[in-house]
């Protein structure tokens, strides 16, 4: 019989991800969201049914969490009830962006009932959820790891097992920490070269050949700060949470981070000043353009 997935959190990420779960046709799909209506929704154009999740946890060989943060992990798991009524055997599935010490003691709790526990979560942005090309860290058991391996090539194209679990989550939270700063820097280059009189356009061309590019200069610039769509689809605030765990993680650890102090901070005060709500976090770099005096779109705008 085809495994049981109950899949909790149809948003900007996991509704791609469970498009493609359906599409890949690896298991038997029950979806949930907040909004009955999505679920619903997702359920008609796909192979898939909408479920209430105390209703389904009992039956789920897994289930599958896709939620904005620990607190919801632990509310859906504990507050709810549904790890209580979780088969022994089953496992849970934890591809949010979660606090790795919530992960661990949720991962001991699970033990406890004979439940297992996978935390992998993706990078990749909404594109490659869309394309099923995410990138996801598995922290876990190897036995587990492998038995939920088939669900997670149907939504990713790489597949790392990182470690025992927690391991997956404070990997995602320090690659969006190296990610943040990739931003903040290339932001700062681009404005003061902008200021200078350098077309940004020529700029980003020239260092995206060179031995400046990263991440952020060859994916994020061009699409989403130049063009001045901020439309990436990952929130700021959700980048913050990930920045402050990712921090946490290096005071844990007594690890010295000046620099990532600095990127840190810049995202959080951006994240204050911008009004729009749920701000895609590439207004970052406006927000350090805009310190400075400078709108890198329009200037992008004024050299074509």
């Amino acid at each position: 019989m085809a495994m049981r997935v109950l899949f909790i959190g149809l948003g900007v990420m996991g509704l791609p991800m469970a498009r493609n779960l359906a599409a890949a046709g690896v298991c038997d799909l029950v979806v949930h969201d907040v909004d009955p209506a999505r679920a619903h929704e997702v359920a008609a154009e796909v192979t898939a049914r909408a479920g209430e999740p105390a209703a389904e946890a009992g039956q789920a060989d897994v289930l599958l969490l896709m939620v904005p943060s620990s607190d919801v992990v632990e509310q859906l798991l504990l507050g709810d009830g549904l790890l209580e009524r979780l088969r022994p055997g089953s496992v849970v599935l934890d591809m949010s962006s979660s606090r790795p010490a919530s992960t661990v003691e949720l991962a001991r709790r699970a033990a406890e009932r004979g439940v297992r526990y996978v935390d992998a979560p993706v990078s990749g942005g909404q594109a490659k959820a869309i394309t099923g090309e995410l990138s996801i860290m598995a922290g876990g058991d190897a036995d587990p790891v492998e038995r939920v391996r088939p669900l997670l090539s149907a939504m990713g194209s790489t597949i790392h097992r990182t470690g025992p679990a927690g391991s997956g989550h404070a990997l995602k939270a320090l690659n969006n920490l190296l990610s943040a700063i990739g931003i903040a820097g290339a932001a700062e280059v681009l404005t003061a070269g902008t200021k200078f009189g350098l077309d940004p356009k020529v700029m980003l061309d020239v260092i995206n050949s060179s031995t400046g590019r990263n991440q952020a200069t060859q994916v994020k610039f061009e699409p989403y700060v130049l063009s001045g769509t901020f439309d990436s689809g990952f929130a700021l605030s959700l980048m913050v949470k990930d920045l402050r765990t990712a921090l946490q993680i290096a005071d844990d650890t007594g690890t010295p981070t000046p620099v990532a102090r600095t990127v840190v901070d810049a995202a959080a005060r951006a994240l204050q000043a911008t009004p729009e709500p749920g701000a895609d976090h590439t207004v970052l770099a406006r927000w350090i353009a805009a310190n400075a005096g400078v709108d890198l779109a329009a200037a992008t705008r004024e050299h074509t």
